[in-house]
Parts: C-alpha cells; structure tokens; sequence
C-alpha cells in the first residue's frame, strides 16, 4: 500500500506536484487512518502563506522546497497497534492533503485524542486533537461536509467574536470585516449582529462581484465595496478585522481612521498575493490574531473544552442557515484535489461555493 500526497511549492503554492510513498510499518501505539474526505477552502491558502510563522509546514512535514498544506475532515482507522482506538473508528480533525496518514493517539477519552507523534508537540494543541464521531448525534453526522468546510472557519468567527467580546470591542463603535465574503468573515459578521448587547455597528468589506452576495446574507448593518472605504465617516471609533490580507485595502483603513482606529488585526489572506501591509508609525499596530492564544485564554477561564464546545454550537448553527447559499463541489483523485486548491489560490472558487476532496481510491 502507498500513501498518495498533494504537495506545493512553499515560495509558490500555485505550483503543486502528486507524489507517492511507501506506507511505514507501525510502531506501538500508533494507528493507519484512511483520509475519506477535506475540504479545501481559502484558509487553507492562509495556512500556506504563514506555513513558516505559525507552523503549519511541520504537521505533515515533507523536504523542501515542498510542503503539505493541513486540511480539515474525516479518516477511518484502517490500521491500529494503538489498543484505546479500534480498526473502524471515523475521526474528524487536521489532516494532511494525503490518502492516509499516521497517528499516535495519547490523552484518548470517549469522545477525542491528542496525536502525540514527537514532531507536533511543540505546535498549536488545537490541531492536534481528533473527535471521535461514532456516537455523534445523527444531525451532526448529516453534516460531515459542512463540517468539514465551515465548522473550523465558523470556530475561527467564534474566537474573533470572542475575542472583540473580551476586550469590550477596544472601545470602539463599529467593527469594519475586510473580505466580509470569505466565510470566516460572515461568520464573524453573523455572530456580532446577533450579540444583543454589542453596541457596536459592523460593516462588511467587499469587491464588487461579491457585494450582493454579502448583501444577501444579511449579516452587516452596511456592505461597502473597498473602492468605498474613503466614504467612511473616519471620526467613528472603529475596530477593523480583516480577512483579505491585502496591503492596499488596510492602509486606506489606516489612513482614513487614524487614531480612531482601536483595533486592526490580520486573521487570514483572501488576497494572498497582494501585496502585505508594512507600514511603520501608524497610531494603532496592524497585528496578526493568533486564535489558538485566545482558544487557551477560554480554556483557562471557561474550563477544559467549554470553548469549544461554544463555538461548534455556533458552528452548526451558522452551517445550518448557510445550506440555502452555499453548494458544495465534490472532486476526487489526487490531481483534481491539486487542481482544486490552485483554483483557491488563483481566487476563483466562488464564495458561496464549498469544495470536498478525495486523494486516495474510496
């Protein structure tokens, strides 16, 4: 048996190569998983572009230049010489763009378990951790794909919202969402206007091909295209998220707020080949929002797993009013997966699009 693998260029993800290996011979304590299915979203461009910051080249390392982007979806344990998890098992968690992968299961309970393979200990412990779904509720089973495409994006609106929550908005009046399209950005839209004690306005950011798809999803008191921003009131105490990465867009925040500006952080890259916003001197910092620091804030505060279990009901709610705006697109075999994800990185996936990918034969 071989193990089948999509891979990148690091410097240049739009470059990608399918490669085979040999499946490695167990050892104590570790099990073979079948990767049935991932999706591919821009977040997984984000986990390229800051793959040497963050990490995410060290989960599933191979030699570079060459790098496995992460992904989100489900496996059955084909294998096991690891006797707390059993051949059948379905899990769900971070996965390589692989056929299969290798995992050694530690702190396993009823419903999860860490991999703890030596490599990954000193990574985010929020990718580390697998659910066990065969005794998921049947509605939650029903929402595999969704899932797959939303759930992590929709925990990432979650921490975001959290975050703004937390810290009592920096002060601000309003909260402006950069790439309020990209479904990271409506999620967090979302969960703000329906925050009944919030007190701030949110105003999602656009192109214009994707304004009355925004519009549509009635999640923003007002959508404004980017070429808008200098229309803006800029005496408005204002928080700013941005999801687009673009240089460009971020300096006309910066520079039509100034002071007023209580918040500007960087979550992903829709834009990813945009130019980075580098500017010095600015009167508020433009910095990169890290969610696993926040996730382990709520862990501390809330208890072991009580935030996770907040944003995966937030989650499945967002997925469910999200079924009549979004289709999902099946594609399999390990060069549709590739071709798959140079779509995403070309940016011509659709927002209202979700793709699930296979690599290995099913």
């Amino acid at each position: 048996m071989t193990i089948t693998q999509v891979e990148v260029r690091r410097k240049s993800f739009g470059d990608t190569r399918v490669t085979e290996r040999p499946t490695p011979a167990l050892a104590d304590g570790e099990v073979l998983a079948r990767i049935d299915k991932f999706a591919l979203t821009a977040n997984n461009v984000s986990y390229a572009l800051s793959g040497d910051m963050i990490g995410y080249w060290k989960f599933f390392p191979v030699e570079e230049p060459w790098g496995i982007v992460p992904v989100w979806g489900f496996a059955d344990v084909v294998e096991s010489r690891c006797p707390a998890v059993q051949v059948g098992e379905r899990i769900w968690g971070f996965l390589p763009t692989a056929s299969a992968v290798v995992l050694r299961p530690g702190q396993v309970s009823d419903r999860s378990f860490v991999d703890e393979a030596a490599h990954r200990a000193s990574l985010p412990a929020i990718y580390n951790s697998y659910q066990r779904t065969d005794s998921d509720p049947a509605a939650l089973k029903a929402m595999e794909d969704e899932r797959c495409i939303l759930f992590p994006l929709f925990s990432t609106s979650y921490l975001l919202y959290d975050y703004l929550i937390d810290n009592a908005f920096f002060g601000a009046r309003q909260v402006l969402v950069g790439s309020a399209s990209s479904k990271t950005g409506y999620g967090l839209c979302n969960l703000l206007k329906r925050h009944a004690g919030a007190g701030a306005q949110v105003i999602g950011l656009t192109s214009p091909r994707n304004l009355d798809f925004v519009r549509a999803l009635d999640c923003c008191d007002e959508v404004r295209t980017y070429d808008e921003i200098a229309s803006l009131d800029g005496s408005v105490l204002s928080a700013f998220v941005d999801m687009s990465g673009d240089g460009a867009i971020v300096a006309a925040i910066h520079d039509r707020f100034g002071a007023n500006l209580k918040l500007s952080c960087a979550v992903g890259a829709t834009h990813w080949g945009s130019e980075r916003f580098r500017r010095e001197g600015v009167a508020t910092p433009h910095n990169f929002f890290f969610a696993p620091g926040q996730f382990l804030k709520r862990e501390q505060d809330w208890g072991p797993g009580e935030v996770m279990r907040r944003g995966s009901a937030e989650a499945a709610r967002m997925s469910l009013e999200m079924r009549s705006q979004m289709s999902i697109r099946h594609v399999k075999g390990p060069e549709a997966a590739a071709a798959a994800f140079r779509e995403l990185v070309a940016n011509e996936t659709p927002p209202n699009v979700g793709v699930i990918a296979t690599v290995g034969e099913q």
